[in-house]
């Protein structure tokens, strides 16, 4: 792209630019981002819906949706299988349908699974609910990034990248808090709201400018500028770059470091994002501080969850100044260490676990810890110091990174890939928590998630790029060695 279209993309102009009286403060930016990340919200209300949910079916719901440990590990994790093909769905309506029609019809299945959930006859009503609901979280995990990524400029595109999970974080504690009050039904209904003013709000924001560009919509997108950063160009938008022979994708562009480098960089940062073990940690928060003996465990996933939006909005407003990758380093080692402590603190309440034959034992010895009055409040700390770690960098980062190293010819595709990969690996994690916790007893388990944390930062380091403060175009350009 020549200088002239590429100054066009960057938004209105920075300080360091000395913008003129005219240039007015990008408003309708902000309000689209808003706009865009209630999808997250939505989300997010999805992945914490099933911590109160599950003891809530247990107490009052009908004898047939009391959900047993199996079950309620189902319940758990076919959110994420939802999502897995939420990231195929949503790579293909990226580039079809575009990024705003995308995100208005995620809306559907947020809904209908709610519904689902709030009719349901059976079990399997149940599972169909979460698969819906992941089918929505998976586009919107796809969509959202990508949208806030084109319509913003590089001085705060981390800033409004990342507040995609700070309403993720907000999803979670609002279906924490509500669970303390509301009844698994009820909160189903609750659930829909989210989506409801997503749908009402993206009626009124635009396509981003980039895909009206290789849309070849000059007019639309020279509206969109105006609406997002709020500069009206006298030139026409130049569309050299976007000729269609560019468009699209084939084998043998697999062959340009532009393309191949971003694939793997992006699968290799949800394979780490998810074997951190956040979705087992997230899905399954009150029956873990059930197990560490906590006495209030609803309470306990409360504050935890206050924890993560704390965190997530602080790193919000550090990642355009700090950059990605040290804030990717400090979260690793903030996760490695606190789930050694974690893994401790079991090791420490468990002394006679291998020596039991008993394959139904809980997996803490309450008398154990009911000797050591601050042994509770470790596993508390513990838990809580992983997300305040994980909201830190690999939460909002991988995310972030999805949406600026792809090329535009191959976005969409290329997003769907590593949604894809990361809802599989999370379903992976997420169903098969309870067996590596009683294969590998808990300790193991929370150990082998550690190890898996010194990885993702070696793999940070050698790896990955920074993109702090460059173009969408210079990104691409570095992967071309230009």
């Amino acid at each position: 792209m020549d200088a002239e279209a590429t100054q066009q993309l960057r938004g209105p102009a920075t300080k360091a630019e000395e913008p003129g009286p005219s240039v007015s403060r990008p408003r309708g930016l902000f309000l689209a981002a808003f706009a865009a990340t209630l999808g997250a919200l939505s989300f997010g209300f999805v992945l914490g819906y099933s911590s109160p949910a599950i003891p809530s079916l247990r107490r009052v719901g009908p004898v047939n949706l009391q959900l047993d440990k199996d079950q309620a590990s189902w319940f758990g994790s076919l959110v994420t299988v939802g999502g897995t093909a939420g990231g195929i769905v949503g790579g293909l309506l990226l580039d079809k349908a575009g990024r705003k029609l995308s995100l208005m019809l995620s809306t559907v299945p947020f809904v209908g699974g709610f519904a689902l959930i709030i009719g349901s006859q059976n079990i399997w009503m149940l599972y169909g609910g979460r698969i819906l609901n992941g089918l929505a979280g998976g586009i919107v995990s796809l969509v959202v990034p990508v949208y806030v990524a084109e319509i913003s400029y590089p001085e705060i595109r981390g800033r409004l990248g990342s507040c995609g999970q700070v309403m993720l974080a907000m999803g979670i504690f609002g279906a924490y808090a509500a669970g303390l009050g509301l009844e698994w039904c009820w909160l189903a209904v609750l659930g829909c709201v989210p989506p409801f003013f997503l749908l009402l709000l993206m009626c009124f924001m635009p396509e981003t400018p980039r895909f009206l560009m290789i849309k070849h919509k000059q007019k639309e997108a020279k509206a969109a500028m105006k609406f997002l950063w709020g500069i009206d160009h006298e030139q026409e938008v130049e569309e050299k770059k976007y000729n269609h022979e560019d468009q699209g994708f084939h084998l043998a562009k697999l062959k340009n470091p532009a393309i191949y480098k971003p694939f793997l960089i992006g699968v290799m940062l949800m394979f780490f994002q998810q074997f951190s073990g956040i979705n087992a940690m997230m899905f399954y928060a009150e029956t873990i501080f059930e197990q560490a003996n906590f006495k209030d465990s609803s309470l306990a996933s409360v504050i935890v969850g206050v924890l993560q939006v704390v965190f997530t909005a602080i790193v919000a407003l550090l990642v355009d100044k700090a950059g990605r990758k040290l804030l990717l380093v400090i979260s690793g080692t903030t996760m490695s260490l606190s789930c050694i402590i974690l893994g401790v603190y079991f090791k420490i309440s468990l002394p006679s676990l291998n020596n039991s034959s008993n394959s139904d034992l809980t997996y803490l010895n309450p008398e154990s810890v009911q000797t050591s009055s601050g042994l509770p409040w470790l596993a508390v700390f513990s838990v809580g110091f992983f997300l305040a770690g994980f909201s830190l960098g690999w939460g909002p980062i991988p995310w972030l990174l999805m949406s600026e190293i792809f090329p535009l010819q191959v976005k969409g595709l290329g997003s769907g890939v590593c949604v894809f990969s990361g809802w599989m690996m999370a379903f992976l994690v997420t169903k098969e928590f309870s067996n590596l916790m009683d294969i590998l007893t808990p300790y193991g388990t929370f150990w082998l998630f550690s190890a898996f944390c010194i990885l993702n930062i070696v793999f940070t380091l050698l790896c990955v790029p920074e993109t702090k403060g460059k173009t969408l175009e210079q990104i691409e350009a570095h992967f071309q060695g230009r």
